[in-house]
């Protein structure tokens, strides 16, 4: 009993978060801590996770145009000095080799690609036949100001995808730069049930370097927001800085448009923080590696044709990659709360009686709920159950999210919001001196300005003519 105890989750998600996330990014074999301060370990079901992740989201670029490329890691201390913006915003991040030969500069490990990728880009541009120029890379990426790893959503070494593309025009450049943030809104919402909001970042918020930075923003169950994508304008300045031009139709020489765009292994964080339980992990079905566990109920006399029953459902439902448990040292009872643990949406118990009737029993992770199926309606009843988990994860999120919502108007009420741990919309003027007032005060920060709702109002702080609705939060 001690270690069926041990196994579990010990504390609770509602009355110490931090904790209970640690304890369930461990004990469900999601991840563990590195022997290198700040860094961590992704294990195979996480990996998997990010795999699917990976698979969804290159469908949907690879209809835009975009490409897969990889480059290298090590960027020379120079490229860092041409874009002196982006330079600053990350020099307290960069980690840095000091190169053998003396006479060589220092190297970077990459915090970020824009650089590398630029010079790059410099030598292959030459006409606007060369243009768009749409590329992405799958990458690990360093950011050294990181001491204490918070599994996921903050570590020093941390694998994404950052694309990186070229256009004639600004129009071109903008416009796809929304549709990423759009694709990356259905990686939140379709395929990790997350809901998310989308908008514009202000001035203090935008990425070191670019003219227009777009997000997504999530609100998790312990009242902090969690950027999981951006998407970003970059304007010329990149062009300019690393000497990307082309000649244009008229035979001139132009500087092209460039955005860039990148999500994260944060968006499997926000899953767990937001769909996971005192049990343990809850992993949506569309995510999720293996989708369905069958868990055979038998003892000695009647092992052999259960766990036979076990691989002829286990064949019938290949689609899911349903996993058996054939433990016979573990209990019934001890195996559903290991499944419970490890997340796998749907658990399918056999016993004797099941096999006598030839049916199942299905028991949903998300809600705990059970169902006796025929066998014969096995596929289709598994393919609903799925479903409907997705759907009721995304939704029961969405309320939770949407409970969360504020709508103020003066300084006290934004006050009185943050120490309720409330997501808070309001008109604000958007100037960064007033948003670093507001951090000092209250250290919570502007998430996103909405793109698609006006103000004719005043800035609930200092009193300005509002320039937009938008919403504030703590954070991660």
């Amino acid at each position: 009993m001690g270690k069926e105890k041990s196994i579990g989750i010990t504390v609770k998600k509602e009355e110490d978060m931090a904790e209970w996330y640690t304890q369930v990014c461990l004990k469900s074999g999601f991840a563990d801590y590195a022997p290198v301060k700040g860094c961590m370990v992704i294990r195979p079901v996480a990996y998997a996770c990010w795999e699917n992740l990976q698979k969804f989201f290159n469908e949907s670029i690879s209809k835009m145009g975009v490409e897969n490329a990889y480059f290298p890691m090590f960027i020379p201390e120079s490229f860092f000095k041409k874009e002196q913006e982006h330079a600053a915003g990350f020099n307290p991040e960069v980690a840095w080799i000091q190169n053998k030969d003396d006479n060589q500069e220092r190297l970077a490990i990459r915090p970020t690609s824009e650089t590398i990728m630029y010079d790059s880009y410099s030598k292959w541009i030459r006409s606007h036949r060369d243009l768009p120029l749409k590329i992405n890379q799958w990458c690990n990426i360093v950011r050294w100001e990181v001491q204490d790893v918070k599994l996921f959503l903050r570590s020093r070494e941390f694998l994404w995808q950052e694309g990186h593309c070229v256009y004639e025009t600004e129009k071109e450049c903008e416009d796809d730069a929304l549709q990423i943030l759009e694709e990356y809104r259905k990686v939140a919402e379709d395929l990790l049930a997350i809901p998310v909001i989308k908008g514009e970042k202000t001035t203090k918020e935008r990425f070191a370097g670019a003219k227009r930075t777009f997000t997504i923003e999530a609100f998790m169950p312990d009242g902090k927001a969690l950027q999981l994508g951006t998407s970003h304008n970059l304007g010329q300045g990149f062009a300019k800085a690393f000497d990307i031009t082309y000649m244009d139709k008229n035979e001139k020489k132009q500087y092209p448009w460039q955005n860039s765009w990148g999500i994260s292994t944060r968006m499997l964080g926000g899953m767990i923080l937001t769909h996971s339980d005192n049990k343990g992990l809850v992993l949506p079905p569309k995510i999720a590696p293996n989708k369905v566990v069958i868990v055979p109920i038998f003892k000695e006399e009647n092992k052999k044709n259960i766990i036979l029953a076990a691989k002829e459902v286990k064949e019938l439902l290949l689609d899911f990659k349903p996993k058996i448990d054939e433990r016979d040292y573990y209990s019934p009872g001890w195996k559903f709360n290991d499944w419970e643990l490890k997340g796998i949406p749907l658990r399918i118990e056999l016993g004797p009686r099941e096999l006598e009737k030839r049916e199942i029993v299905l028991a949903r992770r998300d809600t705990g709920e059970k169902k006796s199926v025929k066998i014969k309606d096995l596929v289709k009843e598994v393919e609903y159950a799925l479903n409907v988990i997705q759907d009721d994860l995304f939704e029961k999120a969405k309320k939770a999210r949407d409970d969360s919502i504020v709508e103020i108007s003066n300084y006290d009420e934004f006050k009185r919001a943050v120490e309720e741990r409330k997501l808070i919309k309001t008109n604000f003027c958007c100037e960064e001196e007033c948003e670093n007032e507001i951090k000092d005060d209250t250290a919570a920060t502007s998430r996103c300005i909405l793109m698609d709702e006006k103000t004719k109002g005043t800035c609930f702080h200092c009193g300005k003519k509002a320039k937009g609705v938008v919403y504030f939060a703590k954070n991660y």
